[in-house]
């Protein structure tokens, strides 16, 4: 008896095997993610994010000076957009508004997603990238603004005249588009999903405003910037293995 025992395999319960499937899951998710940053902030320190710490200090005095009695509109002549104004206005208005903080909101946390993922971005993508797609999500939100308008409320798409008054500011936007771009480039497919997939959501179910459709929006674009990109970076491989192949020939 003893013999024939020390033959079996002992096998472990159901709960304990799906450990180890979760985590190769999350390694193959984030870990290249997570390594990147890692070594970056192990190596530099905070000299790996110098332009997301400036981000966060642009930020905090924004939210002090616009507190003052004497700072609230010198702010909003300089980051405040709104719909109703000329186009141009808004368009030179649209790079200092995402560093505005919304009176409505705790700036905490608009403090909080600039540190995570600007942080991440910059380490991951560089702070060029960063900004690049920070600022091509938020003018997402900017435009339209003004097509929702357009379009008119009886359009699910559409937005009410009166939102044309709203205050269009803080880092929202550009924190989902750059949320959506990190995951790709990484290739963390179900981030980038879950990240697409919230942000609708939030639409349909939750907060079927200005902000919420804003979010959408900076997510179509930055999903039709990945795909651009993708066929950019595919066209020389493709050239290169017809001119490997011609050589062979």
């Amino acid at each position: 008896m003893t013999e024939r025992g020390a033959g079996r395999r002992e096998v472990a319960p159901p709960g304990r095997r799906r450990v180890p499937v979760l985590r190769r899951a999350a390694r193959a998710e984030w870990g290249p993610l997570l390594r990147t940053v890692r070594s970056a902030l192990v190596t530099e320190k905070l000299r790996a994010i110098p332009v997301t710490l400036a981000a966060v200090c642009l930020t905090s005095a924004f939210q002090l000076v616009q507190n003052q009695s004497w700072g609230y509109q010198p702010v909003q002549n300089i980051g405040s957009v709104q719909a109703d104004e000329h186009i141009w206005l808004a368009l030179l208005r649209t790079p200092l508004s995402l560093f505005v903080p919304a009176l409505d909101l705790p700036v905490w946390g608009a403090l909080a997603q600039i540190l995570v993922v600007f942080g991440i971005a910059e380490i991951c993508v560089g702070w060029r990238l960063m900004m690049v797609v920070a600022y091509v999500a938020t003018l997402a939100g900017t435009m339209y603004a003004r097509i929702g308008i357009w379009i008119g409320p009886d359009s699910p798409i559409g937005l009410p005249d009166s939102d044309a008054y709203v205050i269009d500011t803080g880092p929202s936007a550009a924190v989902v588009g750059l949320a959506v771009f990190v995951s790709w480039r990484y290739r963390a497919w179900l981030t980038c999903a879950l990240v697409v997939a919230s942000m609708v959501f939030e639409v349909v179910f939750i907060k079927n405003n200005l902000a919420g459709k804003e979010h959408v929006a900076a997510v179509l674009v930055v999903l039709v910037l990945c795909a651009v990109w993708q066929l950019v970076q595919r066209k020389p491989r493709d050239a290169q293995r017809v001119s490997g192949w011609e050589h062979r020939r």
